[in-house]
């Protein structure tokens, strides 16, 4: 089990010296009509002494509803790219996925539906693929499916219906723009509020994960289970760690995990059953990857 960075901005019990999230990062992590965290609480000491009147009791009231709710907040900027859904309407899930015809095989050496320009970023060494083909340039809908090569000639294995960023997809991710990042990225680290005692990447079971309280209730078990998917994040480390190496503009936080019925602000989420074999099956000495976007460009 790989141990997790304590550090200020993954969980509310280091919260101590963290700075306030930036408006614009407030907005995306807290679902529409879900009252906003305040910001930064007075100590207790620097309560008003006149509290017992109304407008002191007030005060006071806000204050402690503020503090509970930074702790949260900050948590949410950590989370925020994968959760608390809202901001668009909700996406068709569950049933089978249309458009199969783009994973029917063609060509065993390759992976079916992915162009030269995204099989080349492949890595030679990876022998386990997830592939995620979403339904559209601005689709929250997607298709996940596994594939595993043998021989040289990849096999699919398992399928599931998916979510992506409800916005759709893009080539160039930003914080906060609730779109999936095109592209093709290894898979080195997993983790989620539960244990996980059959995964076999690295994993690190943390409450940590569990998803702030203003988030709707549908989200609540979200991320039970994550993979890491290694977009602008130090990979060996918890899902939880905030280091972004192409600078925080860039986002972070992209995540494979539970799905709640609907698109995500950046994340790909599945069916409980597929993040499950997702984690039983997906092997550090394989190298496992994942190619994600829409079809389109998926096909390029």
């Amino acid at each position: 089990m790989v141990g997790m960075r304590r550090t200020g901005a993954e969980a509310p019990r280091s919260l101590r010296n963290q700075g306030q999230p930036s408006r614009a990062q407030a907005d995306a992590a807290g679902p529409e009509g879900a009252a906003k965290p305040a910001g930064a609480a007075k100590p207790a000491s620097a309560e008003p002494a006149g509290a017992a009147n109304s407008a002191g009791a007030a005060a006071v009231r806000a204050a402690r509803t503020a503090a509970a709710g930074a702790a949260a907040l900050a948590l949410a900027v950590t989370l925020a790219a994968c959760g608390g859904d809202s901001h668009a309407a909700k996406a068709p899930s569950g049933g089978r996925a249309s458009g199969d015809d783009a994973a029917r095989k063609t060509d065993p050496t390759r992976v079916p539906g992915v162009g030269d320009a995204l099989h080349k970023e492949i890595p030679g060494k990876s022998s386990q693929v997830v592939a995620v083909y979403g339904e559209g340039k601005n689709s929250a809908t997607a298709t996940v499916r596994l594939f595993s090569k043998k021989g040289g000639k990849w096999t699919r294995e398992r399928s599931w219906p998916a979510h992506n960023g409800r916005r759709g997809w893009t080539r160039d991710h930003h914080e906060d723009d609730k779109r999936s990042p095109v592209g093709v990225f290894t898979l080195t680290d997993a983790g989620g509020v539960s244990s996980a005692p059959g995964a076999k990447l690295p994993y690190t079971a943390s409450a940590d994960f569990t998803p702030p309280t203003y988030w709707p209730k549908r989200t609540r078990h979200d991320f039970d289970h994550v993979i890491a998917i290694d977009y602008n994040r130090a990979k060996g480390t918890s899902p939880l760690d905030p280091t972004r190496p192409q600078g925080p503009s860039k986002g972070g936080s992209i995540w494979l995990h539970l799905d709640h019925g609907s698109g995500t602000s950046g994340c790909v989420s599945l069916p409980r059953e597929g993040m499950e074999y997702l984690l039983r099956t997906l092997d550090p000495d394989k190298h496992p990857a994942v190619v994600m976007g829409d079809r389109a460009d998926l096909s390029r």
